[in-house]
C-alpha cells in the first residue's frame, strides 16, 4: 500500500481499534498465478497479536492458505468522496480537484488452519458473544441444539493469523491547509445533516477526532 508520510499511522492500538470497529476483512490469498479476495469476519485476539476467523469448509480459501500459509488482510474503515466545493481555496485560485478520504488498515502474517472441533467451537463462541452484546436478548451457541451445533461446526474451518506486520493509512486531508481541512469537515457535516448521509457524518467526526497526523 502506498502511504505518504503525512497519511501514515503507526499507533498500533488505534489500528487495532479500526479492525475491531470494521471487522469484515478482505483476506487476500494466492494459488499459482491467481490472486483471490474473500470477505471474512475477523476478531482481534491475544492482546492484539492475532486475528481469528472461520470460513466454510466448502470454501477453497482455507486449502489455499494451507498450501501457502501467508495472508494479507485489508480492513476498510470510514471513507467518503470529498468535493472541491468544500475548500475555501476554490474561491481564491480554483486550483482544486476532487479526492476521496478514507481509513485503511492492512495486516500481513503467517496463517495456521484449524480443523480441531474445540478450537472452532471456541472461536465461534467468542465471535458471537462479542457481536451479540448489543442485542436485547443475546444469542449464544448454547441456545442451539447440541447435535445441530456439532454439524454446523463440522462445516467450518478455523483460521489463526499472526499479526506480523500492521500498517495504517488515514487519508483525512492532513496535506491540506487548515482552512481547507476545516472546510471539508464543515462540508461533510452539512452534507450528512441535509442528505441523511451517515458516512459523511462519520467522516467529519473521525477528521475532528484524529486531527492532523504526522
Amino acid at each position: 500500500m502506498y502511504v505518504p508520510e503525512h497519511f501514515r499511522v503507526e499507533d498500533r492500538d488505534l489500528l487495532l481499534q479500526v479492525i475491531e470497529g470494521f471487522p469484515l476483512g478482505l483476506l487476500i490469498s494466492q494459488e499459482g498465478d491467481q490472486v483471490f479476495a474473500d470477505p471474512v469476519p475477523m476478531m482481534v485476539a491475544q492482546e492484539g497479536k492475532r486475528l481469528l476467523a472461520h470460513v466454510a469448509r466448502a470454501n477453497p480459501l482455507w486449502m489455499r492458505l494451507r498450501a501457502v500459509p501467508q495472508a494479507l488482510v485489508i480492513f476498510q474503515g470510514y471513507n467518503h468522496y470529498i468535493s472541491p466545493g468544500h475548500y475555501p481555496s476554490k474561491r481564491d485560485t480554483g486550483k482544486v480537484v476532487p479526492t476521496w478520504n478514507y481509513v485503511n488498515v492492512q495486516v500481513r502474517g503467517p496463517v495456521h488452519v484449524h480443523e480441531d472441533a474445540q478450537w472452532v467451537h471456541d472461536q465461534v463462541r467468542h465471535l458471537s458473544d462479542r457481536h451479540e452484546q448489543a442485542e436485547a436478548r443475546p444469542w449464544s451457541v448454547d441456545d442451539a441444539p447440541e447435535d445441530f451445533m456439532a454439524s454446523q461446526l463440522r462445516a467450518i474451518v478455523g483460521l489463526d493469523i499472526e499479526i506480523a506486520a500492521i500498517e495504517g493509512k488515514f487519508k483525512l486531508s492532513q496535506n491540506k491547509k487548515t482552512p481547507d481541512r476545516d472546510g471539508v469537515i464543515a462540508g461533510l457535516a452539512a452534507l450528512g445533516a441535509q442528505a441523511q448521509d451517515q458516512q459523511a457524518l462519520d467522516m467529519a467526526q473521525i477528521m475532528r477526532s484524529i486531527g492532523k497526523i504526522g
